[in-house]
């Protein structure tokens, strides 16, 4: 065979007419194919269903001749073939079938067959027969359904080496139970949700090698079951009334949820098996303490215990040293006096004690303990806890819990969040990294104490104490806390933190904070703003870049000590004083951002201190008293923002070295909003910094009409040159506006009242322009623009507006909400406005439905006009 045929794709054969090339042998394939035809997909562990691949026809010898008829043919070893297709499952076995003769009989091995998996597939018997023909030697099969009663007593009959049988849904004659100890290898028999015999007589399984019996969810009233090398059973949800075992071996039994099984058959079951480790006896609620007491005595060995739901059990007399797990759900007997108990449990690693509703206080001494779980235990008050390997604990909805007491070295993470009564914790817990106490709404300060060095648990990292509002004042020192979490605790007044790796903490809400130091914190920043009382501050924070005081109005005395702190916010701290400044900017000389916004008591010597902030860019002295303002000239050469709104205090000549001087030379952004400068001054800004890019005057009542740019008398307004000191003259001004260009981009002139004609011609140079709002400036009358760049104009509430001329071929974006023009005059002005896609007229009383209909024909780009005109 050549090299090119050993990888030539192998075409799917198509089936013969019936009698054409057939064989008996061709016909006993066929029938197998067409008993696998019945099924549809592959079981997880079985044998599956279907020989036919993708609807390609069933498979038989004379396809597969056929194939080789074409010249395709896969010689490969049969050690090689047998070793490849170990790994297929039973799908791709039926496909490898369809290749050639060899792969087919190689597939066929009874290797690749020893699980016959039927559950939940239509098989008859006759088909079963011929399956348990083809491999004698299969070790396992799962059967349910219907014909569950004729297919199991051949499979018994016929399979002599089968080890594992699964069965379920349906009728188990007794016949099979007694022809049960012939199948004399078997070792695992599973039988779910079925009838066993007639159901109401007597059912005996006897088998010498039986090791897993599982009997779930069956119904059947009296069971006796003799295997003497048994070692795991369950009866879980089974109506069984009467079990009587013979397994010596047994170390595994669970009859949960057998509700009809009495407390003396439960007690006769459990004794006779003393190899017995496992007992599950869960929502048994017949069962008593006299028969755990029993079972301690005859299962001496015996490690996990769930008695839970057994209303009956409370372990007062029960004594079982070798557990490990007890699991008591929703146990009404269980009390305080149980404990003792479960205290002779030495070796218990996990108890379980969840809607113990009569449970009024637990304490344990175990060692080994690493396990428990106290949820919706709602009269448990106190806990006291002695458990050197305790790992894990849960513990929540326990409204009467006042004390808590943990010693634990392995005890990472405490969450008891909710225990509306907690007022005592104490914990000795050396590995504890997180604790979560919020909503303890009784926890009082001296919880501090155990969560400082020194407190018990030096390794802490997280605590989280979120609305416990009975703490008043926080005193933490700690060299492991990382974060703290304090929100909503209301009645802090007093807040003193020495962690000095503390990263990050969360006060909202805490609202009545009148003092608070940090020194030292590993804070990189800190927002106090939300604390509108708080009155003296100590912050030591080598590692602080941002600190917002925003809001603290009370705000008298400030210790600010951050090296690297390059953004300070202490707006409307109207208490802080010239001092507390000064030392401020001399200790974090890497401000960038100082925002001093209504600090009414600031004056010149603050001023001078910032020659201390090489690297500040932004400066805001709004509504402050202000005077003179020439240590900022000075001394803030780096300066890229200033704001100075409404600072009154400032004279006409106050901004002079910026216009005449050359000062802060980087500066982009000015906003004299709501001053008192007069008009010859904001002319000459706007004429000579043109390195501004944003320019703010809003409701400044000296700013009258803008003409940029015009001659014939009028005020040159033009920002697009920059005059030399001492240049005056209008010639000048005009001459130099040829031969500059202003990078203003944003303007803002809202509410300024005495602007009656805005003038902004091509001449004036304002090629960077983007953005100009002329709002609310109601005296406003004429509108003539023309400017190439020009993307957002907004003219809203300009109630005296009659005339708009636009030439702002990239606009996009026009306000004209409240204004008194009319329809023809906006038409007249979108007209040039080719990318124009918003327009606003709402409430322009001069503007009907029919202009708006207009606006689209005479600006194409339009796509949304707001208006409350309908169409």
């Amino acid at each position: 065979m050549s090299s090119d045929d050993a990888v030539k794709p192998v075409p799917y054969a198509r089936r013969r007419p019936t009698g054409e090339g057939s064989s008996s042998s061709g016909s006993s394939h066929r029938k197998r194919a067409k008993f696998l035809h019945h099924f549809n997909d592959v079981g997880e562990d079985g044998f599956d269903s279907s020989c036919e691949v993708e609807g390609e026809g069933e498979c038989d010898e004379s396809d597969v001749a056929k194939v080789e008829d074409q010249g395709v043919k896969m010689d490969l070893t049969e050690d090689l073939l047998h070793m490849v297709f170990s790994f297929l499952d039973p799908l791709n076995l039926c496909k490898a079938a369809r290749v050639c003769t060899q792969w087919r009989t190689a597939s066929a091995h009874e290797d690749f067959w020893r699980t016959l998996n039927f559950k939940d597939r239509y098989i008859s018997l006759e088909e079963f027969e011929d399956m348990c023909r083809r491999y004698p030697r299969a070790t396992a099969v799962s059967i349910s359904g219907a014909t569950i009663s004729s297919l199991v007593m051949k499979a018994i009959s016929s399979l002599r080496n089968l080890e594992v049988l699964t069965l379920g849904k349906g009728h188990i004659p007794d016949g099979f139970f007694h022809a049960l100890e012939d199948c004399s290898m078997l070792k695992r028999l599973s039988i779910n949700d079925a009838t066993l015999g007639s159901g109401i007589q007597e059912i005996s399984i006897t088998h010498y090698r039986m090791c897993h019996l599982q009997i779930t969810k069956c119904r059947v009233m009296r069971i006796a079951v003799r295997c003497p090398q048994l070692e795991t059973m369950s009866l879980k949800r089974s109506n069984v009334a009467q079990a009587v075992l013979n397994c010596p071996l047994l170390h595994e039994l669970d009859i949960g949820s057998c509700h009809k099984l009495p407390d003396s058959a439960i007690r006769s079951a459990a004794t006779s098996c003393p190899q017995l480790v496992s007992l599950d006896v869960s929502n048994c609620s017949c069962v008593s303490d006299e028969t755990l007491r029993e079972v301690s005595f005859s299962c001496a060995n015996l490690s996990f215990l769930d008695a839970s739901y057994c209303p009956n059990v409370s372990l007062e007399s029960v004594r079982l040293p070798m557990l490990t797990v007890l699991k008591l759900h929703s146990c009404e007997g269980i009390t305080s006096t149980s404990m003792a108990a479960i205290a002779h449990s030495s070796l218990l690693e996990v108890l379980e004690l969840d809607n113990c509703s009569l449970l009024t206080s637990v304490s344990l001494d175990l060692p080994l303990l690493r396990n428990i779980r106290l949820v919706h235990c709602r009269k448990l008050a106190d806990l006291d806890l002695r458990t050197i390997m305790l790992s894990s604990m849960v513990m929540s909805n326990c409204p009467a819990l006042r004390r808590i007491n943990i010693t634990s070295n392995s005890l990472q993470k405490l969450a008891i969040p909710k225990q509306d009564s907690l007022t005592t914790l104490a914990l000795q817990c050396q590995s504890l990294q997180e604790v979560d106490l919020s909503e303890c709404e009784s926890l009082t300060n001296s919880v501090c104490d155990f969560f400082s060095n020194g407190g018990g648990c030096p390794m802490l990292k997280l605590l989280t104490l979120d609305n416990c509002e009975n703490l008043t004042s926080i005193r933490f020192i700690s060299t492991s806390l990382v974060s703290l979490s304090l929100g909503g605790c209301r009645a802090i007044t007093n807040l003193e933190l020495s962690c000095p790796k503390l990263e990050k903490v969360i006060l909202d809400g805490c609202n009545h904070l009148e003092r608070a130091s940090f020194c030292p914190v590993g804070l990189l920043s800190l927002n106090l703003g939300i604390c509108p009382k708080l009155n003296i501050l100590s912050i030591e924070a080598p590692f602080m870049v941002s600190l917002e005081l925003k809001g603290c109005g009370v705000l008298s005395e400030a210790f600010i000590n951050c090296p690297l702190l390059t953004s300070l916010d202490a707006s409307f701290c109207s208490q802080l004083t010239d001092e507390c400044l000064s030392a401020t900017t001399a200790s974090c000389p890497l401000i960038e951002s100082l925002i001093l916004m209504s600090c009414l008591l600031i004056g010149s010597k603050v001023l001078h201190s910032l020659c201390s902030l090489p690297n500040l860019t932004v400066l805001d002295l709004s509504y402050t008293f202000l005077v003179d303002l020439q240590p900022v000239f000075e001394f803030c050469s780096q300066l890229e923002v200033l704001k100075l709104q409404a600072c009154k205090s400032l004279s006409d000549t106050s901004l002079e070295p910026l216009y005449k001087g050359g000062a802060l030379p980087a500066l982009q952004e000015l906003d004299l909003s709501h001053g008192t400068l007069c008009q010859s001054a904001i002319d000459e800004l706007l004429v000579c910094c043109t390195n501004l890019r944003r320019v703010s005057l809003n409701g400044c009542e000296n700013v009258h009409d803008l003409k940029w740019g015009c001659s014939h008398g009028q005020v040159d307004v033009s920002p697009a040159l920059k005059i030399p000191y001492g240049v005056s003259s209008h010639e000048n001004v005009l001459e130099s506006s040829q031969e500059s260009t202003c990078l203003l981009q944003n303007l803002n002139c809202v509410g300024c009242t005495n602007i009656i004609k805005v003038e902004i011609p091509s001449r004036a140079h304002c090629l960077n322009l983007l953005f100009l709002n002329l709002s609310l400036s109601r005296n406003l009358k004429e509108v003539n623009i023309t400017c190439l760049n020009l993307c957002f104009l907004n003219l809203s509430n300009c109630s005296s507006l009659e005339i708009l001329r636009l030439d702002c071929p990239r606009l996009t974006s026009l306000f004209l909400q409240s204004c008194s023009i009319d329809g023809e005059a906006v038409e007249a002005a979108i007209s040039k406005c080719n990318m124009l896609e918003t327009l606003d007229v709402r409430f322009c009383q001069k503007i009907s439905s029919t202009s708006v209909a207009r606006f689209r024909t005479s600006c194409s780009s339009l796509k949304r006009i707001f208006s409350n005109l309908s169409n």
